[in-house]
């Protein structure tokens, strides 16, 4: 801190013997202004850093502000204090741990120049003239546990001639020039002088001399060994920072190995019969998610803390491992699953749990964040279930950290941009237009960055607003919104049927400007498909303003540049591009990051949290991510339109089946929500499970499809025979899995899914050849029918006049090359929901296409489907509560 000459000199000498012998040696400087809070900031930072061996903090510290040198040098790491200063590594020293603590540098130098005497300590009698905590006080330890007869004297001892005159070993640190007389000294001792004064000498061109505490011409006649003032100890106390550097290192690398995490894991206390998911979840005490972040290998400036349990995870960290190896990439599926879901979200959680409690493997996780409509309505929560969750699973399925709210705001702001747009065009002249759009401030009228872009799109390369003619004027003012062709609407996270269609600008203000418009779900937003497909905020920005709501009556797209929001988006999603850090049951770390649709959107979790949990895995470790809904429509998605974004390349794909599904497959009687199976699922029938593994097979093909292999996890529940499920691992195999494997991990935790887990790391190692299914540049309809026909097994597709026409319009506006991201039904392979097992030779209808052009992809609509959820009957918020005491979540998650 500050600029003393003194403090540089010393640290350039540090610096220069660093790199004589290969440390690499930093200077940090903070300047006299620094405070205590910011002193304290910067250590905290290299305490966290694993590449950081050892640091000092070079007294005094000159600064402007009052700084607490005793705080400051506690704050330093134990393990990290290669100066010996901190208080822990004081006591350890004093209590004789000297394997277990570092010295400071001067005493553990004068140990050293004692021992190169080759007189033997033990038994010798040592005086230490000087008490104070960086020289005489661990030096009188030091000498002590080295089995000396050890006296300190100060200036306050009255017999200090006699008590010199005594001493076998003699080291003098009282920082007073020429104290000690040389007829004091015994003959034959060894004198240790540490002193650095100086004096006046008229022979010196400064006009003074450095000496030190011993009068040296005559001690040296007297003792055995004397050290020199200067070129004695100094040198020796640069030399001992050195090698406690390298002490830290070495011990750095036994207590760590290479790429392996230090971490804690939870241990489960299982139950019988498994109590609800909610009371699991509070049983649990979690880490604090501070202590996660720094055994997974996060520095605390990389980590925003919201509250005890959760954290944001800055972009910073995928900058500072990108040379890092990516570890293995393991996405999770399904069966087409019944309306109660197969288990997708337990199996991910078991499978990190299993590779990571139990086999001992670096392993995240990274899924979707949960909408709140959902988890109020009549799906519950998405944390997984049974021993197998993200936890708290309260805070998981609700707030979180806000990202789902700002996605709201965020696309309210574009819906609110575009009818206020429309309006003020309708309502002022050109020129009005043009003044409130280019206001002058102070007499001086200038564009702003956005509508120089807007200018730029429009052919005019023109930056001063009084240069625009007539006609240029009329063009940037004027996007011309045709308002039938709007395709952007407002949202909100919760169910909420009556939005489905509703009529805004009622009120008077708007002069009688109204339209027909609707509310969906936050999650189908557009913006929450941008943030899960964007690699970086530069990459979000971009992606954002790129985002069509709209066609002029021209014909052109308008974007969210066009209507000047783009900045003001990128602001409100600032903190959701941070991926959210919380943990298992188990204690093994997840990300939760995005929640996009399966259906109008890609139905996968971010492509950040993927690349930053890779890199933080190492390359012996795993991410096991999930994909919405069955491998048909999740998976396909997840290959065809993330991976191509993102670059990775997935090394296995599990595959979740259960025997419930199946036997639906296999024509069993309709599965619902809410209501009692019947009895076909509660008896053993190997025939009907054995004609629904159709499905079974199809879903493996798919995966097959793109040159990854498969590992079959059969869900087991307590109404499934062993029969049944050996029947299901038998026909998995034959249908060219890899490995299928029974789980038991919603009753077991992990444990249930160590088979499975040791099946991933034998496929993992196995050759893989990943290939999308389509080339982008193809025709859209080409695109479209590929996946028609190799995924879902259809003859053919017919497209109604709708969707033939948005053909041509994307392709006539550019965006015939975009990835497909097909919105169909998740309860079977055809359009039909109640088409189940692997129906083949159907004709897909596409009723409508639609472009998510910011996020990177079209969608055709295959039947019809809502994207706002309405509330059933009786929908979960029946079920759960607010204990007033102790402000725990109580109910049915």
């Amino acid at each position: 801190v500050g600029n003393r000459d003194d403090s540089n000199l010393y640290i350039n000498m540090k610096l220069k013997a660093a790199a004589e012998i290969g440390i690499s040696a930093n200077h940090i400087k903070l300047p006299n202004t620094a405070t205590e809070a910011d002193v304290l900031k910067c250590i905290a930072s290299l305490n966290g850093d694993p590449a950081v061996h050892g640091f000092i903090v070079q007294l005094p510290l000159d600064s402007d502000k009052p700084i607490n040198t005793e705080k400051i040098t506690n704050a330093v790491a134990p393990e990290k204090d290669v100066d010996g200063l901190s208080s822990i590594n004081a006591g350890k020293l004093s209590r004789g741990d000297l394997g277990d603590c570092f010295i400071p540098c001067t005493p553990k130098g004068c140990m050293e120049l004692i021992r190169q005497t080759g007189i033997q300590v033990a038994g010798k009698r040592a005086v230490v003239i000087g008490r104070s905590k960086i020289v005489g006080a661990p030096m009188h330890d030091l000498l002590l546990w080295n089995n000396a007869t050890v006296t300190t004297c100060h200036s306050k001892t009255s017999t200090l001639a006699e008590e010199v005159g005594k001493a076998d070993i003699l080291v003098v640190a009282a920082g007073k020039a020429e104290m000690v007389k040389g007829e004091w000294i015994k003959p034959g001792a060894i004198v240790i002088d540490c002193g650095i004064n100086h004096v006046p000498d008229s022979t010196k061109p400064s006009g003074k001399r450095v000496v030190g505490d011993v009068a040296y011409s005559t001690a040296k006649e007297k003792a055995s060994y004397i050290t020199p003032v200067p070129g004695g100890v100094g040198p020796m106390t640069v030399a001992m920072l050195m090698q406690s550097t390298v002490e830290s290192a070495q011990r750095f690398l036994e207590k760590f190995q290479p790429g392996k995490w230090n971490i804690q894991y939870n241990q489960l206390t299982l139950k019988m019969p498994v109590p609800s998911d909610i009371e699991i979840s509070q049983s649990c005490i979690p880490k604090p998610i501070d202590q996660v972040a720094r055994e997974i290998g996060l520095l605390p400036d990389e980590v925003e803390l919201y509250g005890q349990t959760k954290a944001k995870v800055h972009l910073s960290a995928l900058k500072r491992l990108k040379n890092q190896p990516d570890g293995k990439y393991i996405v999770v599926t399904g069966i087409t699953p019944t309306p109660l879901g197969e288990g997708k979200s337990t199996t991910t959680v078991g499978l990190v749990q299993a590779l990571g409690a139990h086999l001992h493997q670096n392993v995240f996780a990274c899924v979707r964040q949960p909408s709140q409509g959902p988890t109020f309505g009549i799906k519950g929560g998405a944390a997984g279930g049974g021993y197998c969750q993200v936890v708290p699973m309260d805070e998981f399925n609700l707030h979180l950290t806000g990202d789902i709210h700002a996605i709201t705001a965020a696309n309210n702001l574009v819906a609110a941009a575009v009818d206020a747009r429309i309006f003020h065009e309708l309502t002022q002249t050109d020129q009005a237009l043009y003044s409130r759009l280019v206001p002058s401030v102070n007499g001086v009228r200038k564009f702003s960055d956005i509508q120089i872009r807007r200018l730029q799109k429009l052919g005019l390369n023109k930056t001063d607003p009084a240069a625009l003619t007539k006609e240029e004027v009329n063009l940037f003012v004027r996007l011309d919104i045709d308002p039938s062709t709007i395709t952007w609407q407002r949202v909100l996270d919760t169910n909420d049927r009556f939005l489905r269609k509703i009529t805004i600008g009622q009120s008077p203000t708007e002069k009688g400007f109204s339209r027909t418009a609707q509310f969906d779900i936050t999650v189908s937003s557009e913006i929450m498909a941008v943030l899960a497909l964007s690699d970086g905020l530069d990459d979000m920005k971009k992606r954002l303003g790129r985002m069509v709501v709209a066609s002029s009556k021209r014909g052109e797209p308008i974007t969210a540049d066009d209507l000047g929001v783009t900045g003001a988006l990128a602001v409100l999603m600032k903190d959701a591009v941070k991926p959210n850090l919380m943990q298992t049951l188990e204690g093994t770390p997840v990300f939760v990051h995005a929640g996009p649709f399966a259906n109008i959107a890609h139905g996968n979790s971010s492509v950040l949290a993927d690349k930053i949990a890779l890199k933080l895995v190492g390359k012996e470790g795993f991410v096991v991510t999930e994909a919405g809904f069955g491998a048909d429509i999740g998976m396909e998605k997840f290959f065809n339109i993330k991976c191509r974004y993102s670059g990775l390349r997935p090394h296995v794909v599990v595959l979740v089946a259960t025997v419930r599904a199946l036997k639906m497959h296999g024509g069993g009687p309709a599965v619902t929500a809410g209501v009692p199976l019947p009895k076909e699922y509660m008896e053993e029938n190997l025939q009907l499970l054995a004609k629904g593994c159709s499905n079974l097979n199809k879903q493996i093909q798919n995966a097959r499809m793109f040159g990854v292999p498969v590992v079959v996890a059969v869900n087991a529940f307590k109404t499934d025979t062993k029969a049944e499920l050996a029947l299901v691992v038998q026909l998995a195999k034959e249908a060219g899995a890899f490995d299928a494997v029974e789980c038991t991990h919603w009753a077991e935790g992990g444990k249930g899914a160590v088979a499975l887990a040791r099946a991933v790391q034998r496929a993992s190692q196995a050759p893989s050849n990943f290939r999308f299914l389509y080339n982008v540049e193809l025709p859209v309809v080409e695109k479209i029918r590929l996946i028609a026909q190799q995924i879902y097994g259809a003859r053919d597709i017919e497209l109604l006049p709708e969707a033939q026409e948005k053909v041509a319009l994307y392709t006539k506006q550019g965006f015939g090359n975009l990835p497909i991201c097909m919105a169909k039904t998740h309860l079977s392979l055809s359009h039909d929901p109640e088409q189940k097992g692997a129906p083949t030779g159907f004709i897909l209808p596409i009723r409508d296409i639609r472009a998510s052009v910011g996020a990177g992809f079209l969608y055709p609509l295959v039947g019809t489907m809502s994207t706002m959820p309405g509330l059933p009957t009786r929908p979960c918020f029946y079920d759960i509560d607010l204990d007033p005491v102790s402000g725990e979540v109580n109910g049915l998650f």
